[in-house]
């Protein structure tokens, strides 16, 4: 196996192993419709293998960002639209990450909604909203009847996505976002079916998994996890509760044969990584994470080891929409301009210039 050859993960045929993370740009506007310039920011990186859109809301109380897409209505839908018409045009693949913020948000980013969670607690900091930097308020604890409409409202998003024509999904577990705050223990202190232990904290995103699976196809859904990475309060200090929580989700899994499962861990070849990669059983998308840029030796070295079938890269893409061309070729990297990440306009996200244009 090599970095540069192709890779069937679920059903979705990538022409390499290179995938681009999921990347917060908050370019979407008030309306969270990708307009044109987020469909040339996608279209431009159309060359690695598969394309994880940005985190997009599937209810309008589960928006986490102010510029942030949703596919919630029917504008939202043709947006997106013309995002999977441009990377299709190019012969590249799209899936939309699909992400409810959970308490990670504001009345002052969610158009002055609730906030929502698995129990009333609030996250310690301040997030940023409309009006400035404000503190996260306590979040409303989801009773069963509304987390069930929350799956719904994953269902209803999958099928919005794979109806504006991406190839299909990935559920957002991670991050310490919503699914998440229900797997970690520090965030979900709940004693109904939903918590209280490894499997009933695991429950949600089974059913939130298994319900987009039997939708749009299990061979089109994939699932990304970020155990022990401790941040935004979801923490997990514990490898025996680590372990056994994702465990218990992974083993529910496994039966569907899911596209793939990613995994955001600093290290991937590790023991935890590769243990959860044979208790879900299907191909793994490592990503070592926001700790330390993943560099082309890292991702070659992963996949000749073979640790992993594809591996998430972040950075690097934002700044080289032409990275697998770089890449095979050995050649030099753009440097990153980190100040222009969520600014609002193309500067920083669809100037970098290409080997051709260089």
């Amino acid at each position: 196996m090599d970095l540069f050859s192709p890779v069937t993960l679920g059903d979705l045929e990538l022409a390499n192993r290179v995938v681009m993370a999921p990347l917060t740009r908050m370019r979407s506007g008030a309306s969270g419709v990708p307009g044109d310039l987020v469909a040339e920011h996608y279209r431009q990186r159309a060359g690695v293998g598969l394309i994880i859109t940005e985190g997009t809301y599937p209810n309008h109380e589960s928006q986490a960002f102010v510029g942030q897409p949703g596919i919630v209505t029917d504008e939202q839908v043709e947006g997106w639209r013309r995002v999977a018409e441009a990377v299709h045009a190019r012969g590249g693949r799209v899936v939309m990450q699909v992400m409810h913020g959970g308490r990670v948000t504001h009345p002052d980013v969610n158009g002055g909604r609730r906030v929502v969670a698995p129990s009333a607690l609030a996250i310690d900091g301040e997030g940023h909203t409309s009006r400035g930097k404000q503190a996260y308020p306590v979040p409303h604890a989801l009773t069963v009847e509304e987390a069930r409409g929350v799956v719904a409202d994953f269902v209803a998003a999958s099928r919005r996505a794979v109806e504006a024509g991406l190839d299909g999904v990935e559920i957002h577990g991670a991050n310490g976002y919503l699914l998440h705050e229900f797997l970690a223990p520090s965030s979900n202190q709940r004693t109904d079916e939903y918590g209280g232990n490894p499997a009933n904290r695991a429950r949600f995103v089974v059913q939130v998994v298994t319900a987009v699976a039997a939708a749009i196809g299990a061979g089109r859904v994939g699932l990304r996890i970020s155990p022990e990475h401790d941040i935004q309060g979801a923490l997990e200090t514990d490898r025996a509760d680590v372990l056994a929580t994702y465990g218990a989700l992974l083993d529910q899994l496994r039966p569907l044969g899911l596209a793939y499962l990613s995994v955001l861990h600093r290290e991937p070849a590790g023991d935890l990584v590769q243990e959860l990669r044979r208790r879900f059983g299907g191909p793994l998308i490592a990503n070592s994470g926001f700790g330390t840029v993943t560099t082309r030796e890292e991702a070659v070295r992963l996949i000749e080891a073979a640790h992993a079938e594809a591996v998430a890269v972040g950075r690097a893409v934002l700044a080289n929409p032409d990275l697998v061309e770089r890449w095979a070729g050995e050649h030099p990297e753009n440097e990153l301009k980190p100040h222009l990440f969520y600014a609002p306009g193309a500067e920083g996200y669809t100037d970098y210039p290409t080997l051709k244009a260089g």
